[in-house]
């Protein structure tokens, strides 16, 4: 029986043989893209892949071996498609994306528009994106918000995305998908709850909770230890202080924040009632133009997959190849089929960055109804 020194020398042997193929089957892949350029062909062909996988798995000599040379040939055939996407580019066959990058936006003379009221969190947002003097207005849901952008009602809409402790605004994801409406900017915001109720009134009086269902779950610790009192949610913590005013009852309070309670008139119970203390959430401004500035550095983007194994894998695989860090994933029921997802990826880079364009393209044919959502970064007033 040969030594385990010897064994390794044969698999050194047989791997250098393995690199040497490699290199020249990609190196006919490389011309097989440059023929698809010439073409006009389209570099992703299911059918061969599916036929190819077939033949090479029915020449291994175990059912062990055949899954093998199955995933082994998926991950060559995923590098060729890699490189055939990376000539395109370079060919400039994939063209411009349909975005206009701008040195700067004009925010002078601009309307806004935000989800609640006056008090709100969006507002406070808007405020730290835009300024203090904006001419803004309120509306009552988030589809409201983007069908006055969408209509051109207003310019911008500002909108939370994402909360530190309660994670995403699964509305604003889906209303994303529906409208042609697109991110340029994002903004975020601590987020600290208190309990608000009537001047003169104490904790003692309060029976009822009015707020936002995500602030109740964010003071949840707090609002636990009154078991008795009952928790209802309204549409907008802004809302709910409102609510306490508008209706002068001793039992009732809020959870808004300091700036609403001072707006209504109510005074504060309990202050920083949040379960974590480091509590934030991300706001994005939307527009119905597809533009980016030239320093934007993140990309959102969404897409459906194929209801076939491994299908995520792949198409995650090109921002591995391309070398972009990918921040943040999430999955939404698709409306209508159902166990169908649509994935809504963050990732590092700028729409004119040719690593950019080459994942894009990749993932363009390989997934089902990409949609590129915006190209921004974080900013606030001051610093713009």
């Amino acid at each position: 029986m040969a030594s385990l020194q010897e064994l390794r020398q044969q698999l050194d042997e047989v791997d250098s043989r393995i690199v040497e193929l490699y290199e020249k089957r990609m190196s006919i892949c490389e011309q097989v893209g440059e023929y698809k350029i010439q073409a006009g062909a389209k570099v992703l062909d299911r059918m061969r892949e599916k036929e190819k996988l077939q033949d090479v798995a029915g020449m291994a000599s175990s059912p062990f071996n055949k899954k093998g040379i199955q995933e082994l040939y998926e991950q060559l055939m995923s590098m060729s498609r890699k490189l055939q996407y990376q000539k395109l580019v370079e060919a400039g066959a994939l063209g411009r994306l349909p975005f206009i990058q701008m040195d700067s936006l004009d925010y002078r003379d601009v309307r806004i528009v935000f989800q609640g009221t006056e008090g709100a969190y969006g507002q406070a947002a808007m405020k730290t994106y835009f300024g203090e003097n904006v001419n803004s207005y309120h509306v009552k849901t988030f589809r409201d918000a983007m069908e006055a952008i969408e209509e051109g009602a207003a310019d911008y809409a500002v909108l939370p995305i994402e909360n530190s402790s309660a994670g995403s605004v699964n509305e604003v994801y889906d209303l994303l998908v529906e409208f042609e409406n697109y991110i340029v900017g994002e903004t975020i915001i601590p987020v600290v709850h208190t309990l608000a109720g009537l001047p003169g009134s104490r904790l003692s009086d309060i029976e009822r909770v009015y707020s936002k269902a995500e602030a109740l779950m964010q003071t949840s610790h707090f609002l636990g230890k009154h078991g008795k009192w009952q928790q209802i949610s309204v549409a907008n913590t802004a809302i709910a202080a409102k609510k306490i005013l508008d209706e002068q009852d001793r039992t009732q309070a809020a959870v808004c924040s300091a700036d609403a309670a001072g707006i209504y008139g109510l005074e504060i119970l309990q202050n920083g009632i949040n379960d974590e203390k480091n509590n934030s959430t991300r706001f994005i401004v939307i527009t119905n133009q597809k533009v980016f500035l030239k320093g934007a550095s993140k990309i959102s983007i969404c897409f459906e997959l194929p209801h076939e194994s491994g299908s995520l894998y792949h198409l995650l695989s090109h921002f591995i190849y391309n070398n972009l860090n990918m921040t943040r994933i999430e999955s939404r029921p698709v409306e209508g089929r159902s166990w169908e997802y649509r994935f809504f990826i963050d990732f590092e880079g700028n729409l004119e960055d040719a690593s950019v364009k080459n994942a894009i393209r990749g993932l363009r044919e390989e997934s089902r109804g990409l949609k590129i959502l915006g190209n921004y970064q974080e900013c606030m007033y001051e610093n713009r």
